[in-house]
């Protein structure tokens, strides 16, 4: 789960003339947005499949925020497969976000959350823009698709893209599994992410008339939302409605087992009092007590709560699991992490301030062989310190292994490209201790480093490197391929080479990276 907080706070000294450039920017961003607001400030209303929506402009950017393509999913419907949203008469508003699914963090929230939003540079019908299909992180427990992080303004208005960001069924409302506990028929597998299915074919149907290309969508997502993408690459009722694909920090190599989601699902029943199987009884009691009981069951853990798990029918395998998904294996894929995922994915108490003694302890529980691992480590990387060396560890023996078997395997198929890359960028937030941590790239990708304050003593480095991330993300979701004039060359991955690009000021290709670290893992990890 990411910490949209830990973005940033350093000291990269940067030259006068960085600095002007970076200003001069500014100012030439802030005259073509006004421009561009000037020249289209009346309320754009486009015609979908359910009825007429009224957006508004944003920084010269027409925005379209809460448009139904799904109807609720509470009551009756609840643990159900989606259904289509009721059309409507006359012009609906889309000016505000939708709700998110009833989940446990603050914020408008209702069973009615099948809602997305659209950033377009202008709603025209013959512009065939590539459009990027966001899912977003938080595990499958928490998260929204109106989130700062991921405002599409700069992005669009730079790159000429459309942008869409997708809310959808989590936790116990998206992946509670039922099994043989109800009879057949009375609920569905996966149903947040069919829900994610539903808001794809959505976008095929209607996204021209937003200035989009149906027939080149991007979906990319950080997180559990790259855990969900490529749950979508394994799904037939997702085929032909994505052409690439991103996973950021989260590759859907594992789900939840089958026998473990009945055991979650009937301790729930349990917890509440109700009779095993009582499905009815179960859509009966509000999602705030639902909530509850599920935070009983995980002992306030997410990670042992709901997931995807691979039921054959919606989801017949997980993704990568032993293989590549069948399904998908024409689709260009972006694959990456960051190089201190751990720094705030759970920490555990004093993880900041290990000795030597404290790494072995920590690491008791997370390697097979931690002595050996520690000192082959600090061979690596003579000046790390223990908690380096416990970040950088826990990082490559999660996030590191599970980005290298999708690149392993992607790279292998050879139907088409897989490009990896790894952050480097450290953020500077508490002195620089988070280095670059789970997240980080969030608004590079998006170019929002506006929006985060605390990037502010980082600034010309991050505004440079989101120049280069955002751009190189909009080019693959143009064309499949991250390379852009002006920038270095990123060739695909594969072996034994496996190019990686690596994101930091300034960027750099490397060659099998982390593989000494992989190598070191596979033996004592």
């Amino acid at each position: 789960m990411i910490d949209q907080k830990a973005m940033a706070n350093g000291n990269d000294s940067q030259s006068v003339a960085s600095r002007r450039h970076f200003l001069a920017g500014c100012a030439a961003a802030a005259v073509a947005s006004a421009s561009g607001a000037r020249a289209s400030t009346a309320a754009p209303v486009v015609q979908t499949t359910g009825g007429k929506v009224r957006g508004a402009v944003d920084r010269g950017v027409q925005v379209f925020r809460g448009i139904p393509y799904g109807a609720s999913t509470g009551g009756a419907r609840r643990f159900r497969a989606p259904a289509p949203a009721a059309p409507w008469r006359g012009i609906r508003d889309a000016t505000a976000f939708g709700p998110s699914c009833p989940q446990l963090i603050p914020g408008a929230q209702s069973e009615d959350c099948l809602v997305l939003n659209i950033w377009t540079p202008r709603a025209d019908p013959h512009a065939r823009r590539p459009v990027m299909v966001w899912v977003h992180g938080g595990g499958f427990a928490v998260g929204s698709g109106s989130d700062r992080v991921n405002d599409g303004v700069r992005l669009c208005a730079r790159e000429d893209v459309v942008l869409v960001s997708v809310n959808h069924r989590l936790n116990l409302f998206g992946y509670l599994y039922f099994g043989d506990l109800v009879p057949a028929g009375a609920a569905v597998a996966n149903p947040g992410q069919l829900d994610l299915a539903a808001a794809l074919r959505w976008v095929h149907d209607n996204i021209a008339a937003f200035g989009g290309n149906p027939d080149s969508v991007m979906v990319f997502g950080q997180s559990g939302g790259g855990s969900k993408v490529a749950s979508l690459l394994t799904m037939q009722s997702a085929a032909g409605l994505l052409h690439r694909a991103g996973l950021q920090s989260g590759f859907g190599t594992y789900g939840v087992a089958p026998d473990e989601g009945v055991r979650i699902t009937a301790a729930l029943f349990e917890a509440l009092g109700i009779t095993r199987g009582d499905i009815e009884a179960l859509r009966a009691i509000p999602s705030n007590r639902l909530l509850a009981a599920l935070q009983q069951v995980t002992k306030g853990n997410p990670m042992l709560g709901p997931g995807i798990v691979a039921d054959g029918k919606v989801l017949p395998h997980i993704p990568f699991a032993p293989d590549a998904p069948p399904v998908s294996p024409n689709i260009p894929m972006l694959v990456g992490h960051t190089a201190a995922e751990t720094t705030v994915l759970f920490p555990p108490e004093g993880a900041f301030t290990l000795d030597w003694a404290g790494l072995e302890t920590a690491l008791k529980t997370k390697v097979r062989e931690p002595q050996p691992l520690i000192h082959s480590f600090r061979r690596l990387r003579p000046d790390a310190t223990p908690s380096d060396l416990y970040f950088a560890i826990t990082t490559e023996a999660g996030m590191g292994r599970n980005a290298r078997i999708v690149q392993e395997k992607r790279g292998a198929l050879g139907a088409a490209p897989c490009y990896a890359y790894l952050v480097d960028w450290r953020s500077p937030t508490k002195n620089g201790t988070l280095g670059a941590h789970h997240g980080v790239e969030l608004p590079l990708v998006f170019d929002t480093v506006v929006s985060f304050p605390d990037l502010a003593p980082r600034a010309v480095a991050a505004q440079a490197l989101a120049d280069e991330m955002s751009k190189r993300w909009a080019t693959f979701a143009r064309t499949g391929n991250p390379n852009a004039a002006g920038l270095a060359e990123w060739p695909p991955y594969s072996a034994p080479r496996r190019a990686t690009m690596i994101f930091d000021s300034p960027s750099s290709l490397g060659e099998d990276p982390l593989g000494a670290e992989q190598a070191l893992l596979a033996a004592y990890g």
